[in-house]
């Protein structure tokens, strides 16, 4: 997910967005946009004092404009540039297994978020815990292949 509808700007069709990217207006970046799974092309963006607006095709007016309010914007996978061999994208995290170093299972990546300090995974497992993704310090290995995430952490805490 890259932002929300946030709000209408206007009378015209326009929309306020929130956007999750860095800098916030990266997601005019991004030609199409899926509301609730339909594509829209994203015919304008702008910053508009501290928030976003965007014009969309197929959105002329007020009434077009709300029935958008609140829907996720997403976008195709094909759309992001391919990560670096050291990179991925947290979407690629979520489903995959964590266990301990010792081999001790915690359960699955359930989302991410960030703090700012750093991202944290949710696992949700026999509970739910909240593990700082920490390269080197917390995580120690992603395998991909066997589906799988290593961290140095205590299964108590």
């Amino acid at each position: 997910m890259l932002g929300r509808i946030a709000g209408i700007y206007g009378v015209r069709g326009w929309v306020r967005v929130f956007s999750d990217t860095e800098p916030r207006d990266n997601i005019f970046r991004y030609a199409k946009w899926l509301l609730n799974g339909v594509p829209h092309r994203l015919l304008e963006g702008r910053k508009h004092g501290k928030g976003l607006v965007a014009r969309l095709e197929g959105c002329a007016d007020r009434d077009q404009a709300a029935a958008l309010v609140g829907q996720a914007i997403l976008i195709y996978r094909d759309q992001l540039p391919a990560p670096r061999p050291d990179e991925f994208y947290w979407a690629d995290l979520e489903g995959l297994s964590v266990e301990t170093m010792n081999g001790e299972p915690l359960g699955c990546v359930s989302h991410l978020f960030s703090t700012g300090a750093n991202d944290v995974l949710v696992i949700k497992g026999e509970r739910e815990r909240l593990i700082p993704f920490a390269w080197d310090n917390v995580v120690k290995d992603v395998d991909f292949t066997a589906g799988m995430i290593r961290v140095d952490w205590d299964p108590d805490f």
